[in-house]
């Protein structure tokens, strides 16, 4: 094989990367099923550090993707045969599936998040702030008597709302994911016609094969009569 196959130049990384990214996504679960509130400050870094590790797995992800097209085009090339590029558009297909479920378990968090914003967007704000009588239930109905609870829901709040921008990116990172899983099922769908053709050329070739034979042997018949005759 080819050292300078562009898949092994990129596997390595991925592979890594996905490795790198599993226990974080299970201490994700893990502090999201302890904690209260999704502004919690260790689901917030977990949860930051597992979308930064998910947006270099994509980028990662991308490149394999590119690198499977590459030696598609040519896989002989590289001295590999068409079922081996096949496996290597299956592994993309598999981190692709693992990476978008992590995605899911992410966004469940967000569901909570927007349903605890749901009062403000009632009220029809569209300011930054979230608006004061959205906290009519937790504080003193005194300007006076707000304390440490006014400022922990102004915090809670912006806390969510830096969810919500993080999650908006996060979703322009896996529809890249959803882009590649859709090309690897069309490098698929390529090789399964090429695979055909191929058949239909050994197929033609055993029987050009078989009638050259049956010419040779002919031959050689009318030329022992010759001989004989002579």
């Amino acid at each position: 094989m080819d050292s300078t196959d562009p898949f092994l130049q990129v596997q390595a990384d991925v592979l890594s990367t996905l490795q790198s990214s599993r226990p974080l996504f299970s201490s994700y679960l893990r502090i999201r099923s302890l904690a209260k509130s999704p502004s919690n400050p260790e689901l917030q870094q977990a949860r930051s550090e597992l979308e930064a590790t998910l947006t270099d797995l994509t980028a990662d992800l991308d490149d394999l993707v590119e690198s499977v097209r590459a030696i598609e085009q040519d896989p002989y090339r590289y001295g590999l045969e068409i079922e081996e590029v096949a496996r290597r558009r299956k592994l993309v297909d598999e981190v692709g599936d693992e990476v978008e479920k992590m995605r899911e378990e992410l966004q469940r968090v967000v569901t909570t998040a927007d349903t605890a914003g749901g009062t403000r967007a009632a009220t029809g704000s569209t300011s930054g702030l979230p608006n004061p009588a959205d906290f009519d239930n937790v504080l003193s109905p005194s300007a006076d008597d707000r304390g440490d609870d006014y400022y922990a829901a102004l915090e809670q709040q912006r806390q969510m709302e830096l969810m919500h921008e993080q999650d908006e990116q996060l979703d322009g990172v896996f529809r890249t994911v959803g882009n590649l899983r859709q090309q690897a099922d069309d490098m698929g769908r390529e090789l399964e016609e090429q695979t055909v053709m191929i058949d239909e050329v050994d197929t033609l070739a055993d029987r050009v094969g078989g009638k050259l034979s049956d010419g040779m042997s002919r031959i050689k018949h009318i030329v022992r009569k010759n001989e004989a005759v002579n």
